[in-house]
């Protein structure tokens, strides 16, 4: 697995625009990485997690991915300089029961709401919301640990050591491919991200290497679910 760092030049036209469009932002992310033979999902196949990171004239986009990508790719003046690729498998290796780590994620928390049920008494499916309430969304977090292999420690105050904060929204447009769509039909996107700076406890190693590498909650190719870790200094053990 790799993981990339790309200074955006802010004054691009083409940054401008896939900052204003998140899916504008994936497809030139994937021009990175080799096309896909068969059926599987491309972003899926190349195992690509994106986030971006800073504000101003200090931005830069961090891009997690299990194949090598060649960004040489990227359209002229896209980068404000040298684009730095690490190993990630040292990251990896390291995972253990028991490790303590900080960590930031953003990510897109929602709740299903029941489906509705039609004259006959069957269901249909139900719809994905955001969740707006700053508690729910740690607890979300918290339910997506147990999935996970990862649990929330108790911070000082004897609340999870975890600060969610709301973003702006991530918005965009993709093609319409239902089809009674226009032939130019377009369906607009909106992503409600969420922050989050905290710590965490490793409780099942693969489990939570699989979340690693897959990515945590919805949205994975409009700028959600890439974890970032690093040793949790507050650890007694300095693990």
């Amino acid at each position: 697995m790799f993981l990339s760092k790309i200074p955006l030049n802010v004054m691009s036209r083409t940054v401008r625009r896939d900052h204003a469009d998140v899916h504008e932002m994936h497809r030139t992310l994937m021009s990175a990485f080799d096309e896909v033979d068969g059926e599987g999902a491309p972003r899926r196949h190349n195992g690509l997690l994106w986030r971006l990171e800073g504000d101003g004239r200090s931005r830069a986009l961090l891009v997690q991915s299990c194949e090598r990508p060649d960004w040489t790719r990227l359209p002229a003046g896209y980068a404000a300089g040298r684009v730095q690729v690490k190993c990630l498998q040292p990251a990896l290796a390291a995972i253990h029961a028991g490790r303590r780590l900080a960590f930031r994620l953003v990510a897109n928390p929602t709740r299903s709401t029941p489906p509705p049920g039609d004259e006959t008494g069957k269901r249909g499916r139900g719809k994905r919301k955001p969740i707006h309430d700053p508690e729910q969304q740690v607890n979300w977090l918290i339910r997506q640990g147990e999935r996970h292999g990862f649990a929330i420690p108790a911070a000082t105050d004897g609340g999870p050591d975890v600060m969610a904060s709301p973003m702006p929204p991530y918005i965009g447009r993709k093609s319409d491919h239902r089809p009674t769509a226009r032939p130019d039909a377009r369906l607009k996107i909106t992503v409600l991200p969420v922050s989050y700076d905290g710590r965490l406890i490793v409780t099942d190693p693969e489990a939570f290497t699989a979340a690693f590498k897959d990515g945590i909650g919805r949205a994975k190719a409009y700028g959600c679910g890439l974890l970032s870790l690093a040793p949790d200094r507050r650890s007694p053990a300095g693990d």
